[in-house]
């Protein structure tokens, strides 16, 4: 595939971007599936810069009338006034690709196209105090844009330490790149190890049920919609394999994260172990939760009477609603793979995995982490 041409190349990687399998990409080009998979591999899933041809440039075309004109004994004076060159750029065509005896079109053109590839050294490969810091926040967990943008923020007048995210993907990627270790991509939170075209929505379930009795969510207060106020909390179950279950809760305005071990999902147990966490907290970081309609929280009223906290519940089928809680949730599944047996982890499990995404900075929050911002909200309750 080396030997492709500029126009095929492109076609190939379009054909990729369109979400077409490596199979099916294989039988457009009349090429094997395993030669399709190694070259989108090789490259990491990412479409390759194409050289583009200046104006100036011969093309191919000039390159086949050069070679007809030389088999058929032409002067280079004459060939270049056919092709509307200047006699120089012909002379030094022919020279450069083998001579009158041994020039062929192919052979030329792929000779351009590889001298026109002059890639950029990459910032990683040529600036060890950034790859550092890079190679640790990927191996703390943290995504490539939490580290771009941590880096803008702690070294704001220090251009060295800037990296994109979008750099940081491609090094991890583009294995010819070879800044970072490969075995760093078991950090990113899908462990992909190339990027693949489109994305694909799935939700779960874990048994809803009429629940009766509820405050619905369009009743929440103000502070709570605008994120003005600490305090109010987002909660939902993640389910692994034999029933088994883990709580988690994520404060709104600073997106704090807290998980907790259950024993099963009877409502009487998560509504037991989601009064014992959240009563931990200062009184006033414990305005309301925000749940969905799940029967594990058949037993909300009985939970508000006991903790004097509200629970909202969202509409049938909108996730989007409790939407910090869903995308925290997504980051857990990084640690807990669905399948997983959540009863052999401990609380102190669940605690490191809340420490670590805690510890991550957050886009939203200035690239601060949520640890920061929630000791300044309980900073302020006393």
């Amino acid at each position: 595939m080396s030997m492709w041409t500029v126009e095929k190349t492109a076609e190939f990687w379009r054909c990729y971007r369109a979400g077409e399998s490596s199979r099916s990409i294989g039988r457009r080009f009349d090429i094997a599936q395993r030669t399709a998979q190694e070259r989108i591999r090789d490259a990491g899933g990412i479409t390759p810069t194409i050289p583009c041809r200046a104006a100036r440039h011969l093309t191919v075309e000039d390159r086949e009338e050069i070679s007809r004109g030389l088999a058929a004994g032409e002067s280079l004076r004459a060939i270049a006034d056919r092709i509307g060159r200047p006699p120089s750029t012909v002379s030094r065509e022919v020279a450069a690709n083998g001579g009158r005896d041994g020039y062929r079109a192919t052979t030329a053109e792929r000779a351009a196209v590889v001298r026109r590839r002059r890639p950029k050294p990459c910032k990683l490969g040529t600036s060890p105090r950034l790859r550092r810091m890079v190679a640790q926040g990927l191996a703390a967990d943290w995504s490539p844009e939490q580290i771009a943008g941590w880096l803008a923020r702690t070294y704001p007048h220090d251009p060295e330490m800037r990296v994109s995210h979008e750099t940081i993907y491609r090094t991890l990627f583009i294995q010819s790149r070879g800044a970072l270790k490969k075995e760093l991509t078991e950090h990113l939170r899908t462990r992909r190890r190339t990027r693949q075209p489109g994305n694909a929505n799935r939700q779960r379930g874990h048994g809803k049920g009429q629940l009766v009795d509820i405050v619905s969510i369009s009743e929440r207060p103000a502070e709570a919609d605008d994120r003005a106020v600490p305090g109010h909390w987002e909660g939902d179950l993640i389910i692994g394999s034999g029933a088994s279950a883990i709580g988690t809760l994520v404060e709104r305005s600073t997106r704090f994260t807290m998980m907790f071990k259950l024993e099963g999902i009877k409502s009487h147990i998560v509504v037991a172990e989601l009064q014992q966490h959240i009563l931990t907290l200062p009184e006033q970081l414990r305005r309301s939760v925000t749940w969905d309609q799940g029967k594990e929280m058949a037993l909300h009223a009985q939970f508000t009477i006991d903790t004097g906290i509200q629970i909202y519940f969202c509409d049938p089928q909108s996730p989007w609603q409790r939407g910090t809680n869903e995308n925290t949730n997504r980051l857990i599944r990084q640690y807990y793979p669905k399948k997983t047996d959540l009863r052999r982890h401990s609380q102190a499990d669940l605690d490191a995995v809340a420490a670590k995404l805690n510890a991550r900075p957050r886009e939203t929050l200035g690239f601060m982490t949520p640890a920061e911002k929630f000791a300044e909200a309980v900073a302020t309750t006393h």
